[in-house]
């Protein structure tokens, strides 16, 4: 009888992870593998003739067929591309996705998960963790397969698929540079969360890196990634005299609190003050002026977190060794009227 070649044969002989194999022969996820890499997976698949197998895992008891996604704010245009990119890659597989919101608050979170986890999901994708996330008992005990997406946590316990945050930044750090600001504010998200502290991190790094301070005085933090804690956040740093010309908003949403602040003061967008976003969500270039941000494959990232728990669940794995312990999507810089040459003087 012919050996029957299975996707960790195949991974092994690429000397790559199994989720990257996954990743490499998928083509919804092949775009967040780097070209060489998914090139020597396929050729390798090719040559071993390496099939799939989409009855494997029905041999397996017990499945309900149903996955648990939770994000933090269902109201945040963010998250309905990650949802859908997922929600297409599991459909393909034979799973429902089920999703439940926790308000970013991580005792609602422990019970939305203790809901999904009555409902005998086979796994979660959780875009809410925070950086001091650790997993419920009741996770470890039905053993449910995890990933994250979007967010990452301190203990880095579980599999993420997330944007190359610190790139980003330096996109919108350089843009500005280049239009001859040098007093740049940052009104960060929450640092309780990972897309929170690293943005914050590479702003001070990549200030640095082009001959700026991060001023102490021009970082605030906004409590939440919603509009209204922008508007808050940067009124704040009005109220504080520090001079600046433009802002780096850790968000769209943040970026559009800043909006409202900064034309209550009666300041110009962008001839006053220079604004960037993070994100690129829905209908954010027909605000007035459209917003410069940061954009990024968010649908290809929920499809990669799904495609990330199916290998984990088609090898039974709680460990999570057979998967990468994060991929990073990169971004892209989206140039639109919010930003312009620095006010003279």
């Amino acid at each position: 009888m012919a050996q029957v070649i299975t996707l960790k044969d195949v991974a092994s002989e690429a000397g790559v992870h199994v989720s990257t194999a996954s990743r490499a022969l998928n083509p919804e996820t092949r775009s967040v593998v780097n070209d060489e890499t998914a090139g020597r997976v396929l050729a390798v698949a090719e040559r071993l003739g390496y099939r799939p197998h989409p009855l494997a895992r029905g041999l397996r008891t017990n499945q309900t067929l149903t996955i648990g996604m939770i994000v933090p704010d269902l109201m945040n245009p963010l998250f309905p591309p990650i949802y859908a990119g997922a929600e297409a890659s599991l459909r393909d597989k034979g799973y429902s996705l089920l999703i439940g919101n926790d308000d970013d608050d991580p005792v609602k979170a422990k019970a939305v998960m203790a809901a999904l986890l009555e409902r005998r999901v086979d796994g979660l994708i959780l875009a809410t963790a925070h950086l001091d996330f650790a997993l419920p008992a009741a996770l470890n005990q039905e053993m449910v397969p995890t990933v994250l997406v979007n967010r990452t946590t301190d203990s880095m316990a579980l599999p993420a698929v997330i944007g190359d945050d610190d790139a980003g930044i330096g996109l919108v750090v350089r843009h500005l540079v280049g239009l001859g600001h040098a007093a740049i504010a940052h009104v960060t998200g929450p640092t309780a969360v990972s897309t929170g502290r690293i943005r914050r991190e590479a702003f001070a790094r990549w200030m640095d890196s082009e001959g700026l301070a991060a001023e102490p005085a021009l970082v605030v933090e906004a409590d939440a990634f919603r509009t209204e804690a922008g508007h808050a956040a940067c009124d704040r740093l009005l109220d504080s005299g520090v001079s600046f010309t433009a802002i780096v908003a850790g968000n769209d949403l943040i970026a559009l609190g800043c909006y409202d602040a900064l034309t209550e003061r009666g300041l110009s967008i962008p001839d006053d003050v220079s604004v960037t976003g993070y994100n690129d969500m829905t209908f954010i270039d027909r605000v007035n002026p459209p917003l410069t941000t940061v954009s990024l494959p968010y649908e290809q990232m929920g499809a990669a977190a799904a495609q990330t728990l199916l290998v984990m669940l088609e090898f039974e794995e709680w460990q999570h060794d057979v998967v990468d312990p994060s991929a990073k999507l990169q971004p892209s810089l989206v140039v639109r009227d919010s930003t312009g040459p620095a006010p003279a003087g």
